[in-house]
């Protein structure tokens, strides 16, 4: 079943915040994982252009607008509780993590 969501179907928590997954279009490898704000979301939607809240830097963060590895807006769903999104993006360029791995999701917890 698909159903349309809108803007005001988004659950953000006390803070001010929602989780954004995003996922490679292409090969459905889960790439990172962050925060957004209603002004981040808006602008990823208005842009096409992954946009994040910087919990550390208390600001938005347009994904690769200084290295280059911009995430690419291809299709979003919101999931049921409507407090978890997830991006089907282009990347591009060759990382996506701040340690230079085509994902953040790169290291096994369990052998």
């Amino acid at each position: 079943m698909n159903m349309a969501a809108t803007l005001e179907d988004v659950r953000f928590d006390v803070q001010g915040l929602v989780v954004a997954i995003a996922q490679d279009h292409l090969t459905r490898e889960l790439l990172m994982v962050a925060y957004m704000t209603r002004e981040s979301l808006i602008q990823t939607l208005e842009t096409g252009l992954m946009t994040y809240w910087s919990r550390s830097r208390q600001r938005l963060w347009v994904k690769g607008a200084t290295s280059g590895q911009l995430q690419e807006v291809r299709h979003v769903r919101l999931d049921c509780d409507g407090d978890a999104l997830v991006f089907e993006v282009n990347q591009c360029g060759s990382g996506v993590c701040h340690t230079g791995a085509t994902t953040c999701f790169h290291r096994n917890l369990m052998p």
